[in-house]
C-alpha cells in the first residue's frame, strides 16, 4: 500500500502550557479508514488544521498527499450566492458527477441551484461529491454523515468505502457505533 499521511512525532496547543498533541503520529495508507474520536475540545478538528497546513506544530512533521476535505456544517462549505454546480466546476472537472449523484441518492439537478435552497442533508451529499470529484488521495471527513438521516447515512458511507481502493480516509466523529463500523483503527483523543 502507498502512505499518504504521516503524522510524526508533532507537538501542539494553542498555548505552550496546555499542549493538545505531544508527541503525536499518525500514518494513513491508501485503503484505509482511520477514525478520530473524542469529546468536544479535545483536538479533532485541530488536527484537520494541521494536516492541511492551516496551522503548524510547535514541532514534528506532518506529510499528506492531494488532500480533500467534507466538513461538518455544509453551509459554510458553500459560497451562498453560487450555484451548487458552478462551485463545484470551479474546483474539480465533473467527469463523473451523475453517477455519484445516483450513489447520493441526490437528484442531478438540485446542483443548479443557490446552497440555501438546498437541506442540510442534501447539501452535505453536495459537499462529498464535491470532494470525491477532486480525486484526493486523502480524504478529510468532518462528522460528514451529522447532517444525514439514519438511512441516507449508510448509503454514503457505503459509497465512500467503495472508493478505499484510489484513497485513505481520516474520519472525525461522535459515532463509535460508525466508527467501529468502517474504520480499520480508532484512535481517541482525551
Amino acid at each position: 500500500m502507498s502512505e499518504i499521511l504521516n503524522v510524526s512525532n508533532i507537538d501542539f496547543g494553542y498555548d505552550r502550557e496546555n499542549l493538545l498533541y505531544k508527541n503525536f503520529s499518525l500514518t494513513l495508507e491508501i485503503g484505509q479508514i482511520k477514525a478520530i474520536v473524542g469529546k468536544s475540545g479535545v483536538g479533532k478538528s485541530t488536527l484537520f488544521e494541521l494536516i492541511l497546513k492551516n496551522i503548524d506544530p510547535f514541532s514534528g512533521t506532518i506529510k499528506a498527499e492531494n488532500i480533500s476535505q467534507v466538513f461538518q456544517d455544509p453551509y459554510s462549505s458553500f459560497h451562498p450566492s453560487f450555484t451548487i454546480i458552478d462551485q463545484i466546476k470551479d474546483v474539480a472537472p465533473i467527469d463523473g458527477i451523475d453517477k455519484l449523484c445516483e450513489q447520493m441518492n441526490l437528484e442531478k439537478d438540485l446542483l443548479e441551484v443557490l446552497p440555501h435552497k438546498l437541506s442540510g442533508g442534501q447539501l452535505q451529499r453536495c459537499s462529498i461529491i464535491r470532494a470525491m470529484l477532486m480525486k484526493p488521495s486523502l480524504l478529510l471527513l468532518d462528522e460528514p454523515t451529522s447532517a444525514l438521516d439514519n438511512i441516507i447515512q449508510l448509503d454514503v458511507m457505503k459509497m465512500l468505502v467503495k472508493n478505499l481502493d484510489t484513497m485513505g480516509m481520516l474520519l472525525i466523529t461522535h459515532d463509535l457505533d460508525l466508527a467501529s463500523w468502517c474504520a480499520d483503527d480508532i484512535i481517541e483523543l482525551f
